[in-house]
């Protein structure tokens, strides 16, 4: 079981993605599947799950870039969320870089519930953090950044966490094995990740970090 958060519209990479909902009376999107599915699927089985529409790009690039409809957009049917791209002039590249979005604002948006008084920390997640933590084995090798495609599963669950601890970013590190200056700048490293915690911080009544 997963929710999505109320009301919000997330826009990134200069405004090619977007997201928009519609939610249960208690501000969640109930489809009967984690979160965390969505990101562990392969790129066939999540573009099974969308909605695609091709439409000619404006804006930068000439006439030849309006000629063809090269631009995608994909709407992901359980969640609602829209990701497009229309930077490329080849409608195949546009499609993958869709997708890619797509999966980040899943990350992003989509939240998995978790019971801190068992809490675990998901490999996924471990491999995120730096090597400074506690409780980041050695099995869990090199630490991934952003640039890695397997951040946005971390991501996700980092999210989670912090959720899970209202925007406490102390709270949040005690479970990580970690300071909170440490987490704090894990948390900055990617603006994607900066700005979903920031929003929610916000939304707590408490400072946004920077």
């Amino acid at each position: 079981m997963f929710s999505v958060p109320v009301g919000e519209q997330f826009q990134e990479f200069g405004s090619l993605f977007s997201a928009k909902y519609s939610t249960n009376g208690d501000g969640s999107v109930d489809t009967g599947i984690g979160g965390r599915e969505y990101l562990l699927m392969s790129d066939e089985e999540l573009m099974k799950q969308c909605e695609l529409s091709t439409f000619k790009a404006s804006g930068p690039g000439g006439q030849h870039r309006n000629k063809r409809e090269s631009a995608v957009r994909l709407k992901h049917s359980p969640t609602g969320i829209i990701a497009q791209a229309v930077e490329d002039r080849s409608q195949h590249m546009n499609r993958a870089s869709a997708l890619s979005r797509l999966r980040v604002l899943l990350a992003l948006k989509v939240r998995n519930n978790i019971d801190l008084d068992t809490y675990t920390p998901p490999q996924e997640l471990l491999q995120i953090l730096p090597p400074k933590s506690t409780i980041r084995g050695s099995n869990c090798g090199p630490q991934i950044g952003p640039n890695n495609p397997k951040f946005a599963l971390g991501m996700q669950a980092l999210l989670d966490l912090l959720f899970a601890v209202e925007g406490s970013v102390s709270d949040a590190a005690k479970k990580l094995g970690l300071s909170t200056g440490a987490l704090s700048r894990l948390l900055l490293s990617d603006d994607n990740l900066r700005m979903a915690v920031n929003e929610f911080r916000v939304s707590k009544g408490i400072k946004p970090l920077k």
